[in-house]
């Protein structure tokens, strides 16, 4: 039996990203990031989504209700295929909210250490040019600085620098330990080491969902 309907968690530079891609596109389930539902909804200009430009025009946070209804009409249109949350939930509230109209089948958290996770995401370089994205730790070589594919300049962001990174990091882990607790006493977190690499933990991923 594959369990389709699935929450993903983990910190900054844990590969959240490169793993989801695959999952979904292994299990044909339907991704549901936040950031890209709350862009779709404003773009469509939808209620919803005129409802939460409004409150980032002022600078504010967009409520967890706006958010969560949000989602709940995507999880209800994925309902068939099943679905991979990324980015939701963030807190309980989030949790319990979402509880109320979905069961969640396992909630995958890849965890990294502090200092791995600083170390992969200093070593981030994007290309002005055409935004490729490089990495010390992965596929570029020290004392590199251009773009290999458009010959533009290789760029360090000001988000990738440790000071920043550092912070990130703590903040993820305080504000998700909670949650990780609540999906604990559920029986339903799966924790993967994402120091094994991507290959690994995608394979661990696997025999997770499709045991």
């Amino acid at each position: 039996m594959t369990l389709t309907r699935v929450v993903l968690l983990g910190p900054p530079g844990a590969g959240k990203g490169t793993q989801a891609k695959q999952i979904i596109d292994k299990l044909c389930l339907v991704h549901l990031s936040t950031g890209d539902i709350l862009r779709d909804e404003v773009s469509r200009e939808t209620e919803l989504g005129m409802t939460a430009k409004g409150v980032m025009d002022r600078g504010e946070l967009v409520p967890d209700r706006l958010i969560i209804d949000m989602i709940r009409g995507r999880i209800e249109e994925a309902a068939e295929s099943g679905f991979l949350l990324d980015g939701f939930p963030r807190t309980t509230a989030q949790a319990e909210a979402l509880s109320e109209f979905a069961t969640i089948d396992v909630v995958l958290n890849i965890t990294l250490p502090r200092e791995e996770v600083i170390r992969r995401l200093t070593g981030r370089r994007v290309c002005r040019g055409c935004g490729k994205i490089y990495n010390l730790t992965f596929n570029l070589a020290e004392g590199e600085t251009t773009c290999a594919a458009c010959g533009g300049e290789l760029y360090q962001r000001n988000d990738d620098e440790m000071e920043v990174i550092a912070n990130r990091y703590d903040v993820y882990e305080k504000s998700t330990a909670p949650l990780i607790e609540f999906y604990e006493e559920l029986g339903i977190l799966r924790a993967l080491d994402g120091s094994l690499g991507s290959e690994r933990v995608f394979s661990e991923i696997i025999d997770i969902l499709t045991a």
